[in-house]
């Protein structure tokens, strides 16, 4: 691939799956820092984002706070730059990273939807429900259909329950994480990189892929994580598709 100056990493399938590393991944990291511009995007919204970047640095990544960006933290930047409160359905850990921005008045100006795993419940949802038939804005932090889950299996994600809130209550969501546009050039603006300038590396066809392409950005579609072969098959095209993220500094030499 020529020109490229930074590029976009996704985190959960590509440079993880479940609690490990995925093979190779650490060195082909360490190898590309010191030649690209580098941000780590993920719409991972069950931790806040320290969390998420203290289980790399586990890992044996070296990641720095301002490259990570996380669909989670852009929708706390929104609530608060309103001056607003927000009715949530997060995991409490990501509640607590809302801390005083969190209520669970129904005449709160949003509410701001994540991963929230059990907590998809009928009160947390009719409560948003009927926050939203008064007004609030709804946020979606992230939209995905499906993860890959601890156990290697699919599990399903916020996506389908942003869609229930919005038949319901006749709303649409704003998405501040990927696939938005907005999301991809924030992080592009952060390192000074043109759309044409970059590549995202991802493992979700829709949200990775089809999102960057959408943004202008060339996209690198790997066979870990949610990877389905079927992915293929469909109207989404990947600029290149790898193995896994491993094979990324021999891609980019080529």
């Amino acid at each position: 691939m020529k020109n490229v100056k930074g590029i976009l990493f996704d985190i959960g399938g590509v440079l993880y799956v479940g609690e490990s590393p995925v093979p190779g991944a650490v060195e082909a990291i360490e190898a590309l820092q010191g030649l690209y511009k580098m941000r780590f995007v993920t719409n991972s919204t069950r931790r806040p984002p320290e969390t998420i970047r203290q289980k790399l640095i586990r890992m044996g990544f070296s990641i720095e706070p301002e490259q990570l960006f996380t669909a989670l933290g852009a929708a706390r930047q929104i609530v608060e730059e309103a001056g607003g409160r927000a009715v949530t359905i997060l995991t409490e850990e990501a509640e607590k990273y809302f801390g005083e921005l969190h209520c669970i008045d129904t005449a709160s100006p949003f509410v701001v939807v994540g991963d929230a795993g059990e907590n998809f419940n009928y009160p947390r949802l009719n409560r948003a429900f009927r926050t939203l038939i008064h007004g609030a804005r709804l946020i979606a932090a992230a939209e995905n259909r499906y993860f890959k889950d601890a156990d290697g299996e699919l599990s399903m994600d916020a996506g389908g329950f942003v869609r229930a809130l919005e038949y319901a209550a006749e709303v649409e969501a704003t998405v501040v994480g990927k696939p938005s546009p907005e999301f991809f050039h924030q992080a592009l603006h952060s390192m000074g990189v043109k759309p044409e300038e970059a590549i995202m590396v991802g493992d979700d066809i829709e949200s990775d892929i089809a999102g960057a392409q959408r943004a202008g950005i060339r996209a690198v579609l790997v066979r870990t994580g949610k990877f389905r072969p079927q992915d293929l098959e469909g109207a989404i095209f990947p600029d290149a598709v790898i193995d896994s993220v491993a094979e990324l500094p021999e891609l980019l030499e080529r």
